[in-house]
Parts: structure tokens; sequence; C-alpha cells
């Protein structure tokens, strides 16, 4: 279900803004509809002279280069990744149309979700997120802008899952770590050793321990006389 409501949103919210959905979470909201904290990115090119360091243009990834050849020799293309937040609202929108001849029309409803983007903010203004209380199973947390935002996740698993997101993006594009405050931690960063050497080695140790349970299981008992 959240696959499908993944390609959804990035087909009618995120794709015509040129921006590609990384990770959202499902939360609660006083007005009616369902709402979701999402995370999407933008690639962006820009074209600036390596002897005065002056941005000349900056444009999309899918639109065409504007400058004509006689720029080519002295502009040096670069590209930048644009990380945003954005709460979408979705609402249950119903269109009737009219169909069939003059005489003879008949009127169609047609019942569709409607996904509308309130609140946006860049991920480089994001200075903390706390978890509030890292004993207890809490869903809410506050995301620091200029302001602080309260976000109840609908679960706390969800909650943990959005903010993996934002530090793994953090680190990637902003080069900056993420200020964590009242989490549980080895739920977010997982330990080196796990880190460093991925699931395949996870999943050799696993398979080793399984091997010695059975070779003990399959070793006789001693009785005693």
């Amino acid at each position: 279900m959240s696959s499908l409501l993944r390609e959804e949103m990035q087909r009618v919210l995120f794709r015509p803004a040129k921006h590609r959905l990384v990770e959202f979470i499902e939360i609660e909201e006083p007005t009616p509809g369902r709402h979701f904290l999402c995370v999407s990115g933008k690639l962006l090119l820009f074209f600036f002279s390596p002897s005065l360091l002056q941005m000349k243009i900056m444009v999309p990834h899918c639109i065409p280069c504007p400058i004509k050849c006689k720029w080519t020799s002295v502009l040096t293309v670069g590209q930048k990744k644009v990380v945003q937040l954005s709460i979408v609202h979705c609402q249950i929108s119903q269109s009737t149309r009219k169909s069939g001849s003059k005489k003879l029309q008949t009127k169609r409803s047609s019942i569709q979700d409607c996904y509308k983007r309130t609140e946006i903010w860049p991920l480089q203004d994001l200075t903390l997120v706390d978890g509030r209380d890292p004993d207890v199973d809490d869903s809410c947390f506050l995301l620091h802008f200029d302001e602080v935002r309260t976000v109840t996740a609908v679960t706390c698993s969800a909650k943990y899952t959005m903010v993996r997101a934002l530090v793994a993006l953090c680190d990637r594009y902003c080069e900056r770590p993420l200020n964590l405050q009242n989490f549980d931690f080895p739920y977010i960063k997982p330990s080196t050793y796990y880190s460093n050497r991925g699931d395949c080695v996870v999943l050799s140790q696993i398979c080793f321990y399984a091997c010695n349970l059975v070779c003990l299981s399959m070793c006789p008992v001693p009785l005693d006389a």
C-alpha cells in the first residue's frame, strides 16, 4: 500500500515540480483528511565562471542549457541537490462530468485524492530534531527551523524511519551532521561493525549461529551410569 501511495504522490505532486520523493510518513494533524511528512530532492545545474566565481544562471536539470557555444570556454557546469521537507495534505475530491449526446446526457462522478503541499522547509534550515523522551513509546517529535514544528507520526517506528532518512540526507547533501536530542540512538545509527560490513556479513553471522545450534542439537548427551 505504501509503495502505491509513494508512486501516486510522485506522479501527481512531486514529478510536475521536478522533485523526487525520497521518504514519507503519515502524520496526525487536526484538520480533516490524511497528512504526510515528505522529504524530496531536486537536482539543479548551475553555470559559473571559474575566473570570476560568479553564478550566471541556475536551471533544473531537465531544461536544455540556454548558454550558446560562445560561453562554453568561460563557464563551468556544476550541480547541487536541493532537499526539502514538506507537509502534504490529502483530501478526497469529487468531480462531475457530462457525457452522451445533447438529448441524452448523463452525469458521471469520479472520486480521486487531491494532494497539496501546505508547508515547505529547506533541509539546510533544520537545526535540531527533538524526540522528546527516548524512554517512552512516543510518536511525537519536534523539528527546529526558525520556528519549532511539532510532528506526530502514526507510529513510533515511522518516527524513527523519518529521522534515519534525515540523518543520511544531512550527511550527504548538507555536509554536516544533524543534531539529534532525546532519541534511542541505536535505532538511528547502527554500530560501526554492522554499518561498515553490510547485510551480507550480518546474514553470514546468523547462518553461522544457526549451524552451531544444529551441531549442538546433534551431539549425544552423556548419560550418568
